[in-house]
């Protein structure tokens, strides 16, 4: 019989390894409302090679984070289509481990700028008397 610890553990069988990497990434701002079949290989890929569920999640708000402090004056990147796109953060992150309580200060710094947007960018309209 398998113990109950072990079903609650994410780390613990490749579905649900799978199943908390995206749902982490589909929570995050500027990715898409759903996870594809590729965002889903590439989870699994994670969880063979051993990435813990913490480093994933670390990339994952690292990554975003990094794309929220831009410059205002600089275009906008566009929306995250695919889970690959941490791929890099998360080769940094094993190369470079962060200290423990580092997880959770990423998790308050995501959320306190979701909870205070700044300005919202607005473009001018093209029948703007500026011209």
């Amino acid at each position: 019989m398998t113990p109950a610890s072990s079903i609650l553990d994410p780390n613990s069988t490749p579905a649900a390894y799978v199943a908390a990497v995206l749902t982490l990434y589909v929570d995050l701002p500027d990715t898409p409302l759903r996870a594809s079949v590729p965002d889903q290989r590439q989870a699994r890929i994670w969880f063979d090679r051993g990435v813990s569920l913490e480093v994933v999640e670390t990339a994952l708000l690292l990554a975003c984070l990094r794309r929220s402090v831009r410059p205002a004056d600089v275009p906008p990147l566009p929306r995250i289509r695919s889970l690959a796109y941490f791929q890099p953060v998360i080769e940094e992150l094993q190369e470079h481990p962060v200290a423990g309580g580092y997880l959770q200060y990423l998790r308050l710094k995501l959320r306190g700028i979701a909870d205070n947007p700044g300005p919202a960018k607005v473009q001018k309209s093209t029948f703007s008397d500026d011209r």
